[in-house]
């Protein structure tokens, strides 16, 4: 016979139980039961798209979604008309281009190095940061150190577009926070699952336009601008990254989905959350995607203006336009 100790033991796991079965929408259970959708790319903005292309291209021909993550979004960073990441970039306000980037495996381990000057794929060296170190995160010129080590070549990274764009902004007064959905800060974050039911995700950029050196986003953190559970699904974010930061967005959008929610839904919950941590948010824009176990999709913004691209089998890297809080 059950004793009063036994209940009162028991009873907290199963009241916790009850708001995670409520969350699930009869929508949720349903598509739940459906065979998962294999494989599937996720990424952020216009410039996704060419990611998308190159991380297909290695999921159908049975790579590993860390592989397709990785080699996806070393595309936008090899290409100088993307701004916002690797060579071409804009740079800080001292004229210097600096890089973030982090990457997460299914298996749990993740790498990541910030404030990197003169390596053009900070994406390769957060993955040899993940599998030949100890350590989660290396930082500025040890980062740079590390990246030669182990036989990465210096880049120059600032263009005569660069160059250029930091001698008119200090013709201007000067403002550190970029403007809505102008592209000065669009990371480019990409979420893969391949045919074994895999997930990874990668993120990379070169944080906001002319901001003070030695500023890192969220794009570098564990957990903030990206995170990839295996068993749940994966998120990455996009936008002022100092917003992302105060609500630990992308574990909150995985932590959603976790209790049953739609990425789709997982990320509105998440953007709300933003929005309470940050008074201004009126003035930013913020945008998450999602990625889970099922092959399931979705996004959710504060400010219109913010797209993605999706491609699996019948559907061909199209681009789509998440909900949002406020239409600009």
């Amino acid at each position: 016979m059950p004793t009063r100790r036994h209940f009162l033991r028991t009873a907290p796991a199963a009241l916790a139980a009850v708001p995670l079965l409520q969350a699930c929408s009869p929508e949720t259970r349903k598509t739940a039961a459906k065979a998962p959708i294999r494989p599937v790319v996720i990424s952020t903005w216009q410039h996704g798209q060419l990611a998308n292309a190159k991380a297909w291209e290695v999921l159908t021909a049975g790579g590993s979604a860390l592989d397709a993550a990785e080699q996806g979004v070393m595309v936008t960073e090899a290409d100088p008309e993307v701004h916002t990441v690797g060579i071409g970039a804009y740079p800080d306000r001292d004229g210097i281009v600096t890089l973030d980037a982090s990457i997460m495996g299914p298996d749990g381990n993740c790498g990541s190095v910030a404030a990197v000057q003169d390596i053009l794929h900070p994406i390769s060296l957060a993955r040899m940061v993940m599998e030949r170190t100890p350590h989660v995160m290396i930082v500025g010129q040890g980062a740079k150190n590390f990246a030669l080590s182990q036989g990465m070549a210096e880049t120059e990274l600032l263009t005569d577009w660069g160059r250029q764009q930091l001698a008119e902004w200090k013709m201007r007064s000067p403002d550190y926070r970029p403007t809505i959905n102008v592209e000065n800060h669009d990371t480019i974050g990409l979420l893969a699952l391949d045919q074994n039911g895999d997930l990874a995700g990668a993120c990379t950029t070169s944080g906001a336009s002319f901001k003070y050196h030695g500023r890192v986003g969220d794009s570098p953190l564990i957990g903030v601008g990206l995170y990839v559970d295996n068993e749940i699904g994966g998120a990455t974010a996009t936008g002022w990254g100092e917003a992302v930061i105060r609500a630990c967005g992308c574990f909150l959008v995985v932590e959603f989905m976790r209790q049953g929610h739609s990425p789709t839904d997982a990320c509105r919950l998440a953007v709300e959350r933003v929005i309470s941590k940050n008074p201004d948010w009126r003035e930013i824009q913020v945008g998450f995607i999602a990625l889970n176990k099922a092959g399931e999709t979705g996004a959710f913004c504060i400010q219109s203006g913010f797209d993605y691209a999706v491609q699996y089998a019948g559907v061909n890297n199209e681009m789509r336009v998440p909900g949002c809080k406020v239409v600009l």
